[in-house]
């Protein structure tokens, strides 16, 4: 149930973590270079100001963060991009040849790429 409810919300899921990774990993650096000092950003610059030493802890969890999302969002339009390249084929042995490869491909995508795909199944009438 959890695996396939991941599935269908990833690709904002990694959006959220890379600007929440983003503005924490900010955060820290404001506090690492001492930046904040010289610059007025608001709110921003308050809330630097008042987490003092956490924010080398926000810098660290900032860059996990923002690596994860990108990672998990280049590995969504990869694996995306690649399902709808082979789709395109009207080719029924083309498709034989990467079927295994392609369900692999489509356990990990929302669901109306599973949808899309049996559909292009049914079409070259493959099993």
């Amino acid at each position: 149930m959890g695996r396939k409810m991941l599935r269908e919300i990833v690709a904002p899921l990694s959006v959220l973590s890379m600007i929440i990774g983003a503005i924490t990993f900010l955060m820290g650096v404001m506090e690492i270079s001492a930046w904040y000092k010289s610059v007025d950003l608001g709110v921003f610059t308050d809330v630097v100001k008042t987490l003092e030493y956490w924010n080398y802890y926000l810098f660290a969890a900032g860059l996990i963060l923002l690596i994860a999302g990108i990672w998990y969002l280049y590995d969504f339009v990869r694996k995306r991009n690649y399902l709808l390249e082979e789709i395109k084929t009207d080719k029924r042995s083309e498709l034989i040849k990467k079927k295994t490869e392609l369900e692999e491909i489509v356990k990990r995508l929302p669901s109306k790429y599973e949808k899309m795909f049996d559909a292009k199944k049914k079409e070259l009438k493959i099993k």
